[in-house]
């Protein structure tokens, strides 16, 4: 190591003589984006925000990571919120310090590259609202879905970040796919694209510090503009990799306040201040500046999305994380799954699938959206696959992948795998070669033609045409057109401690008055034993029927059973990211069956949100053609029609959240 590489100490007060340091180490603040993203699955509100804005402000950051990444799917999704105007609300606030957003290049904020058109649109916009720094990523690191986005971010004078997806084949950095070349070679692409910084994006934990150390002399010695790194926690090893990073010369460093960080968010910004206090690397950060905020953020605002954390593992990391390769939102998302289709019980099936469903799609870095595209696929190949056949039920992004609308995987995909997932694929059955964008047809123009008479501007133009389904129900909320959903509405301070005194009675059995005990009358044959599940705990409950058997019913239809098989309870979501409640409008209905209705029911296979029927009432279908569109987790689905007939009756509409089993159509 260097001279100028080592932490030189000096002894000094710190209140009074504290002296700017030779090379100080640059902080970016990741709470108001990354750090409820990674931890209360983007639920953090904007309102929550603006309680420690101007003191955020005032600490002296390199920049605040405010939008992107999942904050403008989440904000109109689940919190009825303008993602917009978080952005326009914030920088009110927010006046001195520069703005970062996550950008998945050609992807934008969502989960498939969109059209030059709406892509050059959004950057404009997100520039013009008051992004100034676009942390700039590709999930393959295939530079040619930067090549649009790239020339506006510079026409608008912002500052281009460019981003390496940092993952392994092999259990530490090396190996015949990603080791120091791989990433040295990107870097010097990205310098030649006219990045301004360089960010090692390690989205899931796994890079080891002396990895850290090594990358980076490689990188600093490749090129000549300033390298960042960002590491989440998960795997336990960021902070001594950021440590060893800075050893290593790293310009910037990401980090979280301390009520945001850890877990599978990032490491803490205060032990990293006084780490450096006094050393040639220090920050220059106030620590007393910083623990004021942190009391802001723990007593008001954390202890509204208390529900929402993983409390289930009393660890602070997952070192599956670096064998699984999952970044921490994927898993959360993966779990939830599985719990909605009470499949909880394959996890560890899961986590053996996929490594292989990954290598057999490219071994491709699992990031947003390549993290879901695998992470869907290995959930449907645990539940649908069978000894006779894999990738039964393929995911239509997956279907994107093989053709190539995502870009150029790290080696090859597995060559039977896209035979199988293009196999009357509607572009071709030839995957491309071509930057994925050259195939798109514009989009804007069309989307503004939907949406006419109902957005009001270009943002809320764009905002459709990114997220059509739920831009749309969002958009009829925000101008009043519908009721906003309960679930939807923004929770107090009071209502949060409320619940949690609700929760405790709960627990303690307190909830009803208790009663002078009385004698136990005697059990008979209709006596019926449930568990009901509150937290951690469970309770047996016995319910006797005067008369007969209890006869419990659902909002929600089940899925066909015969008649003498009882129904049983569906367990409730407790996964950081439910799905929304099903459109009040929709009215119950029975469970449909061929002897009721003159046909057989196609049954939704897996909770999801549906997207569009392909159909129409009275339609004549033959099996195998396309019924509907089921989005799961932000995958896109195809479920096709399993018998020929005519399509008797449709039971929901686009936007309706569905559940497992739920019946979808009549075909007759």
């Amino acid at each position: 190591m260097s001279d100028h590489n080592k932490l030189k100490i000096t002894k000094m007060n710190y209140d009074k003589d504290r002296p700017k340091a030779e090379n100080p180490l640059k902080i970016m603040d990741l709470t108001l984006r990354d750090g409820h993203q990674s931890l209360f699955a983007t639920r953090g509100r904007t309102e929550d925000m603006i309680p420690v804005a101007e003191q955020i402000d005032e600490i002296g950051f390199w920049a605040v990571e405010t939008w992107g990444g999942a904050t403008f799917d989440t904000t109109h999704r689940y919190l009825n919120e303008d993602p917009w105007e978080r952005l326009r609300t914030l920088k009110r606030y927010i006046k001195k310090t520069p703005f970062s957003m996550l950008l998945r290049a050609q992807n934008l904020v969502g989960y498939r590259n969109y059209a030059d058109d709406l892509a050059e649109a959004f950057v404009e916009r997100a520039a013009i609202n008051g992004v100034d720094i676009f942390r700039t990523f590709d999930a393959l690191n295939d530079y040619r879905n930067f090549e649009t986005v790239v020339p506006i971010i510079k026409k608008c004078g912002k500052h281009f970040q460019g981003c390496i997806c940092y993952t392994m084949t092999e259990p530490r950095m090396g190996g015949e796919v990603y080791n120091i070349q791989y990433y040295v070679n990107k870097a010097k692409h990205l310098e030649k694209m006219g990045a301004d910084t360089i960010c090692i994006k390690d989205m899931a934990g796994l890079i080891a510090p002396y990895d850290a150390y090594e990358l980076i002399k490689a990188l600093k010695k490749a090129v000549s503009i300033p390298i960042h790194l960002h590491s989440h926690f998960t795997s336990g090893m960021a902070s001594m990799s950021h440590l060893k990073a800075i050893e290593a010369g790293v310009d910037i460093i990401d980090t979280c306040m301390s009520p945001y960080a850890y877990r599978t968010s990032h490491p803490a910004v205060e032990p990293l201040v006084m780490t450096l206090l006094g050393t040639n690397r220090d920050t220059g950060l106030n620590i007393k500046a910083l623990a004021e905020i942190n009391e802001t953020l723990e007593k008001d605002i954390m202890p509204k999305y208390r529900h929402l954390l993983d409390d289930t593992k009393m660890s602070i990391i997952d070192i599956n994380v670096l064998l699984h390769q999952t970044p921490g939102g994927m898993l959360s998302n993966l779990i939830n799954q599985l719990r909605e289709m009470d499949a909880l019980d394959k996890i560890g099936e899961v986590y053996k699938e996929l490594p292989r469903v990954r290598k057999d799609l490219g071994q491709i870095p699992l990031v947003t959206p390549t993290s879901q595209i695998v992470g869907i696929q290995t959930v449907n190949n645990v539940l649908f696959d069978d000894d006779k056949e894999r990738y039964k039920m393929i995911t239509g992004q997956v279907k994107d992948l093989c053709y190539g609308l995502y870009g150029k995987t790290a080696v090859p995909i597995n060559p039977e795998v896209t035979k199988k997932a293009l196999k009357g694929y509607e572009r071709g059955e030839v995957p491309i070669t071509i930057r994925p964008a050259e195939v798109l047809e514009p989009e804007l123009k069309k989307a503004q033609e939907e949406i006419k008479g109902l957005a009001v501007d270009i943002d809320d133009e764009i905002l459709y045409a990114i997220f059509p389904v739920t831009g749309k129900k969002f958009l009829r909320y925000k101008y009043g057109k519908e009721k906003v959903p309960n679930d939807m509405l923004p929770k107090t301070l009071e209502d949060a401690q409320a619940e949690l005194e609700l929760l405790k009675k709960a627990k303690a059995g307190l909830l009803v008055e208790k009663k002078e005990a009385q004698e136990s009358p005697e059990e008979c044959e209709n006596l019926r034993e449930f568990k009901v599940f509150v937290d951690e705990d469970y309770f047996k409950v016995g319910v006797e029927e005067i008369g007969g058997a209890p006869v419990v019913s659902y909002v929600q239809p089940a899925a066909p059973a015969a008649p003498a098989t009882p129904t049983a309870a569906p367990q409730p979501a407790s996964a950081p990211a439910p799905a929304a409640a099903p459109a009040a409008e929709k009215p119950a209905a029975a469970p449909a069956t061929a002897s009721d209705s003159g046909g057989s029911p196609l049954t939704a296979p897996l909770p999801g949100l549906i997207i569009d029927y392909k159909v129409k009432e009275g339609d004549s279908v033959k099996k195998g053609d396309t019924i509907v569109m089921l989005e799961a987790m932000k995958m896109e689905n195809t479920l096709p029609a399993h018998a020929d007939g005519v399509v008797k009756e449709i039971k929901y509409k686009s936007g309706d959240n569905v559940a497992k089993g739920d019946v979808l159509c009549i075909i007759g």
